[in-house]
C-alpha cells in the first residue's frame, strides 16, 4: 500500500510496499457463549493483547472489539495469511483453547469485506438485536482504547471514523433504532413472560456497570423494588440506587437479599463466577424452594450453569434470549434493508479511498518500469549505428517514449477509473504480473501520476524532436540508478 498520512502527518508504510486490512473474530452467530466468554478481551487484557500482537512484526495496526456477542480483531497487515495464523494462535493461547477447536467458529475477512462487516456491526445489523444502539458506543470505545494504546494507525483511523459515521447515518435516516430493545430490555421482557407483572417484585441487580444501569433503566417503570449489589464499587451502587429509587448492599450480603428476591440479573465484568450452585442451593432451602428467576447477561458468565438444575430456579443466559429477539427482528427487516443500502453507499466511498491508495502508486510504478525498459533498450543499441547524429538519437529516444505513452495510455485511464471493492486484488495482480514495487516517495498525491498526453501522430522525422510529444515524454519519471 502506498504512503498514508495520519493525523500527525507522519508517513506510514507497510513492509514490501503493500498492506491489507484483515478482520478475524467470533460472534453469537458462529460460537456459543462458552467459547465467546473464553475469547473475551476486557479493556485491560485487550490493551496488552494488542501490544503483544503489534510486537510480532506481522501486524502494523490493531483494534479489538469485545462485547457479550463478539470478539473481533481489525488488523493492518503485510502478509494476511501469516498475520491471521499468528493472531489466532495468540487468541487461542490466551483463551486456553486448542487452535483446532477454534477453526469452526472463526470468520476471516479482508479489505472491503472487512470494512463492510465493521460498518454492519456499528450500524447494529450484526447484533443479536438488530438495530441495538449500544454497539455504536462499544465500537467507539474500542477504537479509543486502541488509540490510547497506540495500536491504531492511519488506516484504522479512517476505517473506524467512517464506520462510526455510517452507524450514525443509519440511525438518523432509518427507523431501525425505534422502539429499541437492548439486551437488558429483552431481559426485562423475558422477566415479564416468566413472572407476569413486575409490580412489587424484588429485583436484584449484580453489577454496576453500563449493562447494570441499562437494566435498571429498563426496569424503571416496572413497579419493582430494585436492590443493587456492588461487587467492587459501592459508591456506584449507591449512586444507581438513588437514581432509580432502589437500595444498595455489599456483595457479601447477596445471600441475604436473594432470600427475598424474585429475580436476579447478573451483569458484571468479573472473570470469575459470582454465584455457584452450592451457595444457591443453600439459599433455596431458606426460601422454601420459592421460585427464583436468574438472568445472566455477563460474558464470561457470572452464574454457574449448574444453578439451573436446582429445583425452583430458572436460569437464562445471553444465548437464551434469542427467542425473544427473533420476534423483534421481523419488525425491523424493512428498516434493515434501508440500512444495508446506506452501508453499500458508504462502503463504495471506502473502496474508492482504499483503492486510490494503491491505484496511483501502481500506475506510477508501471510507468517507471516501462520507461526504464525503453531507455535500457535504447542504451543497449546506442553503439550499433555507424553514423548517427545527436538529433537522430533524440528521435529514437522520442519514439521509444512515445511507444510507452501509447501502450500505457488506455490501461492508465482504465485503472484510474476503478472505484469498486475489487481494486485491491486487481492492483495486487498488476504488481505481481509486472514485478512492481511501490517505492518510497512514489505516489504521494494524484498530481504525481498525471499521465503525459499521447501524441496524435508518430513520425520518424526531423520535426519530431521539437514536437510537443517529445517535450512531454522527457518529463516522465526516470528510473533510479
Amino acid at each position: 500500500m502506498p504512503a498514508i498520512r495520519g493525523a500527525s502527518g507522519s508517513r506510514w508504510r507497510e513492509r514490501g510496499g503493500v498492506s491489507e486490512l484483515l478482520a478475524i473474530g467470533v460472534s453469537h452467530k458462529t460460537a456459543p457463549v462458552e467459547v465467546r466468554e473464553r475469547l473475551a478481551l476486557p479493556d485491560a487484557r485487550a490493551a496488552n493483547f494488542l501490544r503483544d500482537l503489534r510486537g510480532t512484526g506481522e501486524v502494523q495496526e490493531a483494534v479489538a472489539i469485545s462485547t457479550c456477542n463478539r470478539t473481533e480483531l481489525y488488523l493492518v497487515v503485510g502478509d494476511p495469511v501469516e498475520a491471521e495464523s499468528r493472531a489466532l494462535s495468540m487468541l487461542a493461547s490466551q483463551a486456553g483453547i486448542r487452535l483446532s477447536e477454534l477453526s469452526a467458529s472463526i470468520y476471516s475477512l479482508r479489505n472491503c469485506d472487512a470494512a463492510r462487516h465493521l460498518y454492519r456491526v456499528t450500524a447494529g445489523l450484526e447484533s443479536m438485536i438488530v438495530g441495538e444502539a449500544e454497539i455504536q458506543g462499544q465500537v467507539k470505545r474500542a477504537y479509543e482504547g486502541a488509540m490510547a494504546g497506540e495500536t491504531a494507525g492511519p488506516l484504522t483511523n479512517h476505517l473506524f471514523k467512517a464506520a462510526l459515521a455510517t452507524g450514525k447515518r443509519v440511525r438518523t435516516e432509518t427507523a431501525i433504532g425505534e422502539r429499541q430493545l437492548s439486551l437488558p430490555a429483552v431481559a426485562v421482557a423475558l422477566a415479564r413472560e416468566q413472572l407476569g407483572s413486575l409490580e412489587g417484585r424484588s429485583i436484584v441487580i449484580v453489577g454496576t456497570g453500563e449493562t447494570g444501569e441499562l437494566t435498571a433503566r429498563a426496569l424503571a417503570d416496572s413497579g419493582g423494588r430494585t436492590v443493587f449489589v456492588a461487587s467492587r464499587r459501592r459508591d456506584r451502587a449507591i449512586s444507581l440506587a438513588r437514581r432509580y429509587g432502589g437500595e444498595s448492599v455489599m456483595f457479601d450480603e447477596l445471600p441475604r437479599v436473594l432470600e427475598a428476591a424474585d429475580m436476579l440479573v447478573a451483569a458484571t465484568a468479573s472473570p470469575h463466577l459470582l454465584l455457584e450452585a452450592d451457595e444457591l442451593a443453600e439459599v433455596m432451602l431458606l426460601r422454601a424452594r420459592r421460585p427464583l428467576l436468574l438472568i445472566d447477561l455477563a460474558v464470561p458468565r457470572d452464574i454457574d450453569a449448574s444453578c439451573g438444575e436446582i429445583a425452583g430456579v430458572s436460569l437464562f443466559d445471553v444465548d437464551d434470549l434469542q427467542a425473544v429477539i427473533a420476534r423483534n427482528r421481523r419488525v425491523r427487516q424493512a428498516e434493515a434493508r434501508k440500512a444495508e443500502g446506506i452501508i453499500e453507499e458508504e462502503i463504495q466511498r471506502f473502496a474508492h479511498w482504499l483503492g486510490s491508495l494503491e491505484v496511483l502508486p501502481t500506475v506510477a510504478a508501471l510507468r517507471v518500469h516501462a520507461v526504464a525498459i525503453a531507455e535500457q533498450v535504447v542504451a543497449e543499441n546506442s553503439g550499433k549505428w555507424e553514423r548517427v547524429s545527436s538529433r537522430d538519437l533524440d528521435r529514437v529516444d522520442a519514439i521509444a517514449h512515445a511507444i510507452v505513452n501509447r501502450l500505457l495510455h488506455q490501461p492508465t485511464a482504465r485503472l484510474k477509473e476503478l472505484h469498486d471493492d475489487r481494486v485491491h486484488a486487481r492492483m495486487a495482480m498488476i504488481r505481481e504480473l509486472f514485478g512492481l514495487s511501490v517505492e518510497e516517495g512514489v505516489g504521494e498525491s494524484s498530481a504525481d501520476f498525471e499521465e503525459p498526453a499521447a501524441s496524435e501522430e508518430l513520425a520518424a522525422s526531423e520535426e519530431l524532436a521539437a514536437s510537443e510529444e517529445l517535450a512531454e515524454v522527457r518529463e516522465l519519471p526516470r528510473p533510479r540508478r
